[in-house]
């Protein structure tokens, strides 16, 4: 039996709605972020992805649907970012996040080994849902053993060693994972049309997060810019 929450995303769209500084639409302030997802939410989106502390408590202020939360901190010297220590974890519970998604992929960490990671995190908030944001099978059987409650492709085509695997989508991993994991697997990374979301859940899937082809435009301006005329 899986947890309402979960229950409520199945078969349904979550749009991440993220904005780093440095981008068009950053403020430090917030406040943009959550017309995105009020626009997501009035489409038929059913839940959020965010990052940042800011961000996310003006959604989960605003609306009553699922905040995937993580924070994207960059470490020297390692190289997973997506809500990396226990510092990130205590400011996304604080904010109230429904899930805290984190990198579980291979590569080094800055507090220690995923295994340890989600341990500390499961003793400290037992009740707290977890998604992990992997790049391979291993990686989400790993995963699965660790106890999270949900594995996303996110990181899929991110990693040096899944880099060259596609240039869209890896339907493939998401086959994989649906036929070989009891764990609800989260279609993430690289849908930028329609029909990629319809393939990846033809796979099986339980949901599907779709971002940069929605909510940053500035991605989505390049795209076209490619295509104009010197």
């Amino acid at each position: 039996m899986t947890h309402p929450i979960i229950d409520q995303l199945k078969g349904k769209l979550i749009v991440s709605c993220q904005a780093l500084p440095g981008e068009p639409l950053y403020r430090e302030e917030g406040g943009v972020m959550v017309l995105m997802a009020k626009a997501a939410i009035e489409a038929g989106a059913v839940g959020i992805r965010a990052q940042g502390v800011t961000d996310i408590k003006q959604i989960k202020e605003a609306f009553d649907v699922p905040v995937i939360g993580i924070i994207k901190k960059s470490y020297e010297g390692f190289d997973s970012y997506i809500t990396v220590t226990m510092a990130e974890v205590d400011a996304l519970v604080e904010a109230k996040s429904d899930i805290i998604a984190l990198d579980a992929t291979n590569r080094t960490r800055a507090d220690g080994t995923i295994d340890d990671f989600v341990k500390a995190i499961k003793e400290k908030y037992p009740h707290q849902l977890l998604m992990a944001d992997i790049s391979t099978l291993e990686e989400g059987l790993h995963a699965e053993a660790l106890g999270f409650d949900l594995i996303g492709t996110t990181m899929n085509g991110y990693t040096p060693y899944t880099k060259h695997q596609t240039e869209g989508p890896n339907f493939e991993l998401m086959r994989q994972l649906v036929e070989k994991t009891h764990t609800p697997i989260v279609a993430e990374g690289k849908i930028h049309y329609p029909e990629e979301l319809a393939e990846a859940f033809a796979q099986g899937v339980h949901t599907a997060v779709v971002g940069g082809a929605i909510t940053r435009p500035y991605e989505i301006a390049s795209r076209f810019m490619k295509v104009v005329p010197n």
